[in-house]
């Protein structure tokens, strides 16, 4: 393994602190990617595949993300940057490359935040129904209630300080949130699989006809990479490791967080579907703690997949969170955008402009509400694989002459096909034009930031 290569900091003043272990490593990329699309859309992932498409979407498409994984352990080995995509493209790169890779995979984390301060008030609403309550406005028909968007400023805020504090505070309050859905997760799924059956499972496929298998499991594919982003985010934590760390642990890291990863998906449709008939499921939008509930004839049960949910909204909210704030930091320390989002806590050794900005930012975005969110989030598919793919294709450039090729060029076909896919309009699933507008409007503030940089004097050059 070459030596480690030097990151791109400041010429003076604090750099972040490290505390990471390799626990929290496997934390932050299995948090950062497990959400709560199992609990809420269940019924949209068995309309597009039925039990076995759904699980074999998952498990094929987490399959097909090693190379991708195995090409992010090995540049995060010898590149320890928070800017991860930045840093690997940026030598071998013309800057505005590199910078565009970098903005593009920000958008991947930073719409997740507002996404789970809006689903933490929906979330609870369900168990607190006076959440619903005093409107306030209106955004794309959907209304705003000022209980449940109290909620979501107030868990921002939470996160925000938690972030605030050190690498090391918001690694444990990691631990704790993913490692409580785990043990609730392997609570529910043993009592579904005792209670359920396999008939609740046929047919197997949700699409019909000799192609009907391969159409079910291609339109679950689809999503596999939204729904697996996270896994890479532990190359943006990389300058934050305790001391003494082995790098050869990031790799361990990641390989950890994709296994488990898909894991989980493939288990949580196969025992939802187990309990509760899949086509009830579609047909009247069930969700899934309502279908264990409905087994079982028990609330208690529901309510546990409920806590369940939560415990990995706030996980996949700071997750997201600092992997958000760590490239931020990483554009700013390169006066890619302004120096200021480079400065760091002298105390806490945070990138605390960084945390400020992404946390105001939620804010602003959870006030228009899930209508408005919903398009923008559907993009993340596809700025996810501009990432991945800049990636590998970086890792190609920078090969030495006894590297390995193969998984990176492997990787590269990947995660291009994850773009093309959302681009080709032929193709079932791609972009529309609310999709379109999200991204260009992403793009547009990006290329903004980039032409108002600002640029070294001759004295600093």
């Amino acid at each position: 393994m070459p030596a480690i290569e030097t990151t791109t900091r400041p010429a003076a003043g604090p750099a972040l602190r490290g505390g990471l272990s390799t626990v929290e490593y496997f934390t932050f990329g299995f948090g950062t990617m497990i959400g709560v699309g199992w609990l809420v859309l269940m019924d949209d992932w068995l309309s597009r595949g039925g039990p076995a498409g759904g699980m074999l979407g998952f498990l094929i498409g987490g399959l097909l993300l090693f190379p991708i994984a195995h090409t992010y352990g090995r540049l995060v080995q010898r590149i320890r940057d928070a800017g991860a995509e930045i840093a690997y493209t940026e030598r071998v790169f013309p800057p505005s490359v590199s910078y565009a890779a970098g903005w593009t995979m920000i958008l991947s984390y930073a719409i997740v935040c507002p996404w789970e301060a809006v689903a933490t008030g929906n979330l609870l609403a369900r168990v607190f129904p006076a959440l619903n309550s005093y409107p306030l406005y209106v955004v794309g028909g959907s209304p705003i209630f000022a209980p449940r968007l109290g909620v979501g400023i107030a868990l921002t805020l939470l996160i925000v300080v938690v972030n605030y504090r050190g690498i090391k505070p918001s690694g444990v309050f990691q631990d704790v949130m993913t490692f409580g859905l785990l043990a609730t997760f392997a609570i529910f799924t043993a009592l579904g699989f005792m209670r359920g059956t396999t008939a609740n499972m046929r047919p197997l496929f949700s699409q019909t006809g000799a192609a009907g298998p391969w159409l079910s499991i291609f339109l679950v594919l689809q999503i596999v990479p939204y729904f697996m982003t996270g896994f890479e985010s532990v190359a943006k934590g990389s300058e934050e490791a305790k001391s003494g760390f082995d790098p050869r642990s990031f790799t361990t890291a990641i390989y950890a967080a994709l296994v488990a990863g898909f894991v989980f998906y493939v288990l949580i449709i196969g025992v939802v579907t187990y309990v509760y008939p899949w086509q009830e499921i579609v047909s009247g939008h069930v969700r899934t703690e309502v279908a264990f509930e409905r087994t079982f004839g028990s609330h208690g049960i529901a309510q546990l997949i409920l806590f369940g949910a939560f415990l990995s909204l706030l996980k996949i909210f700071n997750g997201n969170f600092v992997a958000a704030t760590r490239m931020l930091y990483a554009i700013g320390r390169r006066r890619l955008v302004h120096p200021s989002l480079g400065r760091v806590h002298p105390l806490f050794g945070t990138p605390m402009v960084a945390i400020g900005l992404m946390g105001a930012l939620t804010i602003a975005a959870a006030m228009l509400g899930d209508a408005i969110l919903v398009p923008v989030t559907e993009v993340g598919s596809l700025a996810v694989g501009v990432g991945w793919l800049s990636a590998c294709a970086a890792y190609l450039a920078r090969r030495e002459s006894n590297d390995p090729v193969a998984m990176a060029a492997l990787g590269a076909i990947v995660a291009s096909a994850i773009v093309l896919m959302k681009v080709i309009p032929q193709v079932p699933g791609s972009f529309t034009g609310a999709e379109w507008t999200a991204f260009a409007g992403w793009s547009a503030i990006g290329l903004a930031f980039w032409l108002l940089r600002a640029r070294p004097s001759n004295a600093e050059r």
